[in-house]
């Protein structure tokens, strides 16, 4: 009789479910049984001996194997281990809202119809190692324990664990989907293993939520893959991964990193918008089709990336790397004003700069930067920087503020524009300590004591060659000068590459005028000059007085024309106070005259001529060395 309050299917010819009738019974039942009987035990209480006794009922003596037809556990409960290992389900498998108390172990089953654990409760772990699936299994609403496992596991069919919660670590490493693969809403609250697995449908894990580290290395995506609205709350790492179809990842936010690190991307057009509370990786992955990224991180790794295709970044907030990457197409980096991560995003806060920190060994034949920060990106090792494109407002090092002393001498740096190279040499040849970080000092490189890998200046002033030439093609001239400067600066400085009669031109160039781009420094020393000789002349270039005119002749004897000698005394050196305000006047004519290249007219004296030949060499020179610092700093490119 059955128990009041059990929800068992009654087994045939008998008034209760398998649990609860007679032994005998029990024995009937099992032996009209055989392997590939049909079996419906819905709503039936299990014990581990009990299973046991019915799957041996269905076992097949020559091969050792369990044979079922349709089976209906639908609402059962199993009380210990569920062992159904290496059973053949040969029609319908039904465990809808079925309850293993234990550990379920179906490794190596093979299902060969419709397979059902929708709504099933797996406390003590579900284990569906090499198991098959040769029709749609449905794991929806499931909830798996402590450990899940599919390992190797094949689904011919649709396979569906559509809001599923895996409460301990989700192995599906090595598992194939033979159609669409849905995790839609699937939560997983230990490590989720999907290394290795193919899918040759869609795989959807829209707004699934990882609560721990997701790997995807080595997957292959064949139909596309939905990571939309997906939340990671530490690392996603698809080393390997290969996405033959589309792959969206809009909204999906993770907490720490996301790699795609030897990944593969042939078809798809577009990444994002991907919010990373870390770094995403993208390195040694090969776009093959035109491609855009948008991504909200703190740092993008692009090292040794392929692109073969057209492909833009729109970046937020992060660093990105680009050593190494391979472009044999145009690649713009753009800073994107935009803002489409949430308020809540763990970037919130941060200023949306983008920065580039590496183009070695990259070809910037193709390269276009737009609005980021290049203060401490590393250009050296890179090539055709000369046709580099920079747009926008691309920001780069400035020098040291501040007053400094040098041997007791104060002295402060001219704002300009550097490269991380300068600054790297700079602070590593005056000793600089590598924990400095204030404004107020260069700063140091990664290979601060090591001046093997610190650039030297002669490599540093071709870096400043090339990128200036990129500005100039930009019509930027303006900002040119200040790659100019710096390159006049390496040069000077390179006791190496530049002869020491060369050096000393320098040195003077940047003493005068600081290039021909300092007026201020020009008119400061014009200004010197002109009241040197304004001082040299009224001390010693004026004569006493204005030299007088003399007429003589002689009147011939008998009469006739008389001829008159003009001639003027020599001009008398001075004597007595010299520096009056009409000596200054005279001086003061005389030197501005000299300024323009014209000659006074003034007397003076043998000093005086010389002093205005030298005035009239000098300060013309350096008038003109103001003016073309005027014009570097208001030239437009024509």
């Amino acid at each position: 009789m059955e128990p009041e309050g059990c929800l068992g299917i009654r087994i045939p010819g008998c008034d209760a479910c398998l649990a609860h009738v007679t032994e005998a019974e029990r024995s009937a039942y099992f032996t009209a049984l055989g392997p590939g009987s049909d079996i419906d035990h819905r709503g039936t209480q299990f014990s581990e001996a009990l299973l046991g006794e019915l799957l041996d009922a269905l076992r097949d003596p020559g091969t050792g194997r369990v044979g079922i037809g349709d089976a209906y556990f639908e609402a059962a409960q199993f009380d210990g281990t569920a062992k159904f290992g290496d059973t053949e389900f040969s029609g319908m498998a039904r465990f809808e809202g079925t309850r293993f108390g234990g550990a379920a172990r179906f490794g190596g089953v093979r299902f060969g119809g419709y397979t059902g654990f929708m709504g099933a409760s797996f406390d003590g772990g579900g284990w569906f190692t090499q198991a098959q699936f040769e029709d749609a299994a449905h794991f929806e609403l499931a909830q798996f324990g402590d450990f899940t496992a599919f390992l190797a596991a094949r689904f011919a069919h649709d396979a569906g664990f559509n809001g599923a919660r895996f409460g301990g670590d989700a192995m599906f490493r090595a598992a194939r989907f033979g159609r669409e693969a849905q995790f839609v809403g699937a939560q997983f609250g230990g490590e989720a293993q999907f290394g290795e697995i193919e899918v040759v449908g869609e795989a959807a894990f829209v707004a699934g939520e990882f609560a721990s580290r997701a790997r995807f290395m080595a997957a292959r995506f064949d139909g596309g893959a939905r990571f939309d609205r997906a939340r990671f709350a530490e690392d996603a790492l698809f080393h390997g991964a290969q996405f033959s179809g589309r792959a969206w990842f809009h909204g999906a936010r993770i907490g720490r990193e996301i790699s795609f690190a030897n990944a593969q991307f042939p078809g798809i057009p577009d990444l994002g918008p991907l919010v990373c509370g870390g770094g995403v990786d993208l390195s040694a992955a090969v776009f093959t089709s035109p491609f855009t990224l948008r991504v909200a991180a703190r740092n993008l790794t692009c090292a040794r990336t392929q692109w073969e295709q057209t492909a833009t970044l729109r970046v937020r907030y992060a660093a990105v790397d680009l050593t190494d990457a391979v472009l044999n197409a145009p690649l713009a980096v753009v800073a994107d004003p935009s803002s489409f991560e949430p308020d809540d995003s763990p970037l919130a806060g941060l200023p949306p700069t983008v920065a580039v920190t590496s183009v070695q060994g990259l070809d910037a034949a193709h390269m276009v930067l737009t609005a980021v920060d290049l203060s401490d990106c590393v250009f050296s090792g890179a090539f055709h920087l000369d046709q580099l494109r920079l747009e926008g407002r691309c920001t780069f090092a400035p020098t040291p503020t501040g007053l400094h002393l040098r041997f007791l001498w104060p002295h402060w740096w001219t704002r300009r524009r550097t490269l991380a190279e300068e600054h790297h040499w700079r602070a590593q040849s005056s000793g600089q300590s590598a924990m400095t970080s204030s404004a107020r000092y260069w700063r140091t490189g990664p290979h601060h004591h090591d001046p093997r890998f610190t650039p030297d200046p002669e490599g540093i002033a071709a870096l400043y060659r090339q990128l200036r030439k990129a500005f100039e093609d930009g019509k930027n001239e303006p900002g040119a000068a200040d790659f100019y400067y710096g390159e006049m600066e390496m040069r000077r400085h390179d006791r190496t590459g530049t002869p020491r009669g060369e050096r000393g031109l320098l040195w003077a160039y940047w003493l005068l005028s600081g290039y021909g781009l300092r007026a201020s420094r020009a008119l400061v020393w014009l200004t010197l000059a002109m009241m040197t000789t304004i001082v040299l002349m009224m001390g010693f270039g004026l004569p006493q007085s204005s030299p007088e005119q003399r007429a003589t002749g002689a009147v011939p004897a008998g009469g006739g024309t008389v001829t008159f000698k003009i001639d003027k005394e020599e001009p008398k050196n001075p004597t007595g106070d010299r520096y009056t305000s009409e000596r200054f006047e005279k001086a003061l004519k005389v030197t501005l005259n000299s300024v323009v290249f014209r000659s006074s007219g003034q007397d003076l004296t043998t000093a005086g001529d010389y002093i205005e030949m030298t005035s009239r060499f000098t300060e013309p020179v350096l008038l003109g060395l103001a003016a073309l610092a005027f014009r570097g700093r208001v030239k437009r490119g024509n």
